[in-house]
């Protein structure tokens, strides 16, 4: 069986790679012009690129022409699920000669090379009509309308649906019968409101399967699980009023076919980095939380199944047959990745990928790919292919004076490649592993032959569920466990705790005793801001303690806990003078 990467640069250049990679010599093809677009179908048995001159559709299997198209503005193209279809985009424009401007939204028959139909599509977000996966049908927004289109005649409107002011909407996956889930945004006090709906059923409200309304609604993001059960929708506004985070403000919704909706409850301030289905359909996960950000698995429920504790994230990948999940942090933060066997709920490796932009996992589930890309970053260009143990396996980097733009894997018919047993030991390779070394905090000089206490630290990561002090080994908590574990761990946060350093001294000290006197610096007004910011810290702590039972914080409050760094640094200034 083989398994194809294609990396763009300022040609395009197809490799094919047999697993378990054996590089041997690829098979290339290559279009010497700059390409602009390109894209797999479905099955991953077409390719098409466009490169300012024509639109050429080829098999991956020998590089044999399918189609070719004189498509030269082409800036965007999309396969029908069964590759019936080519779709292809580009930017809409008029001139004082053609004032209406040419549709710029073109199907075209694989088979035959004819236009089914040329449609106008001025923005770029939602141009491509979205199909079903047997091609039944096929639907578009136009001018707060749903148009839907069955077996692929975009000549007659087969159905309508319309919802004032509709702006977003996502086809389920899978078989019929097809379900679409719309959002209408609120105005004028009303609340925002996410509905489901079976085709062909659009009878008004009550023909709805569930409907969701909220608040704080700027836009959303609609997410189905593979089985086409249930939704989940990310909503989120640009400006948080609190001014508590500089992304705005994030919440998390459910709807399900069933009618069950619910807002999900997520265990700690701050935005929603990632969310991402298991193909199993019946958990997700959620990657949330001022830094260092926390990770959680939800059931149907919505209740936690697993927490991941904290740490440098903001991106979650299931592997495509659900066994595996990769928690990652890209972009802003330092690139490193947890691998995780989320059937024993056991890690399985750590590396290290600096300065990566991209991540896609392989079908087969064993291999993911990570690369540095531009426009993202124009320096480092290349890419890596690793196993899920944490082993790099091949590694290309981009000649200088030449850009890496996208690397994405040949796609395969789910089923192709089965579930293996998830591996722990690392696999061979030349190339070796880049597992992550424990970091250690910085310190200033002045501190650093002294004992560590706990106000030195500005982020406490907290470890995963499993393994925390009293963890019960691979069994997952149910709801009313993991909340009394949250109260008694708040309870024992919030007791004091004995700080050598802070002792009295003793009228009569033993030879063999460790205790040392609070030390000063002869200032007694430096002396009185050091207790005075001590203080504040242990009330800031205090109320993190508060915060993780899950009582609400009021605004002055979270504006005291958002001081911690500041008064950590004030008291290391203060401490430099003892």
């Amino acid at each position: 069986m083989a398994n194809s990467l294609i990396f763009q640069t300022k040609s395009i250049t197809m490799q094919l790679f047999r697993i378990p990679f054996l590089f041997t010599k690829p098979f290339n093809f290559r279009d010497p012009r700059q390409s602009r677009y390109v894209a797999f179908s479905k099955d991953g048995t077409l390719f098409a690129w466009c490169n300012g001159e024509k639109v050429t559709v080829v098999k991956v299997a020998d590089g044999s022409q399918v189609r070719s198209f004189d498509l030269p503005k082409t800036a965007m193209l999309e396969f029908s699920p069964l590759n019936t279809v080519l779709a292809t985009w580009q930017v809409y424009s008029k001139t004082q000669d053609n004032p209406q401007g040419d549709a710029n939204l073109q199907l075209w028959d694989l088979k035959t090379g004819t236009c089914l139909k040329a449609l106008y599509q001025k923005k770029v977000q939602g141009w491509c009509p979205s199909w079903s996966d047997d091609e039944k049908i096929a639907v578009r927004s136009v001018n707060n309308e749903l148009h839907f289109f069955e077996n692929n005649d975009f000549i007659n409107i087969a159905n309508k649906l319309h919802l004032q002011k509709v702006s977003e909407f996502m086809l389920s996956p899978g078989s019929q019968p097809s379900k679409v889930a719309v959002y209408v945004p609120g105005s004028k006090g009303a609340p925002s409101f996410v509905r489901l709906y079976q085709y062909p059923n659009f009878g008004g409200p009550t023909c709805a399967l569930a409907n969701k309304s909220f608040f704080k609604a700027d836009r959303v993001t609609m997410l189905w699980n593979k089985k086409a059960t249930a939704v989940l929708v990310q909503a989120s506004i640009e400006v948080d009023k609190t001014g508590a985070s500089y992304y705005g403000e994030q919440t998390l919704h459910y709807l399900a076919t069933n009618g069950e909706t619910a807002a999900v409850q997520l265990q700690k301030n701050g935005p929603i980095y990632d969310v991402a289905w298991s193909p199993s359909s019946t958990e997700f996960c959620v990657v949330y939380g001022f830094m260092p950000a926390k990770a959680t698995v939800y059931n149907l429920k919505c209740d936690p199944v697993f927490d991941f504790g904290t740490g440098p994230r903001n991106a979650v990948y299931y592997s495509p047959q659900g066994h595996i999940l990769v928690l990652a942090g890209f972009g802003n933060l330092r690139g490193q990745m947890e691998v995780w066997d989320v059937k024993k709920w056991k890690q399985v490796s750590k590396p290290q990928v600096p300065d990566s932009t991209h991540f896609a996992w392989c079908p087969d589930g064993e291999h993911v790919v990570t690369s540095t890309c531009a426009p993202r970053l124009r320096v480092s260009n290349g890419y890596k292919i690793w196993h899920y143990t944490g082993t790099v396996l091949y590694k290309q980097d981009t000649p200088t004076g030449t850009e890496l733009w996208e690397t994405v894997w040949q796609p395969f018919p789910d089923g192709t490649f089965p579930e293996r047993p998830v591996k722990y030991q690392a696999a061979p390779s030349e190339l070796g592993s880049t597992e992550a070394k424990p970091a250690q905090a910085y310190r200033p000089p002045a501190l650093r032959n002294k004992p560590v206490t706990a106000s030195s630290k500005l982020h406490e990561e907290e470890p995963p569920q499993n393994m925390r002090p009293g963890a019960t080994g691979d069994k997952q908590l149910s709801k009313m466990a993991l909340k009394n574990q949250k109260k008694r761990e708040a309870k024992k946060a919030a007791k004091p705790e004995i700080n050598p350093d802070a002792l009295e001294p003793q009228s009569d000290p033993s030879p063999a005793s460790n205790a040392q006197p609070e030390t000063s610096c002869g200032d007694p007004e430096t002396d009185k801001k050091i207790k005075s910011v001590k203080k504040k810290l242990k009330a800031i702590d205090e109320l993190k303690a508060l915060q993780a039972t899950g009582k609400p914080i009021q605004k002055n409050q979270l504006e005291k806990m958002e001081k911690e760094a500041q008064l950590m640094k004030e008291l290391e200034d203060l401490q430099l003078k003892v």
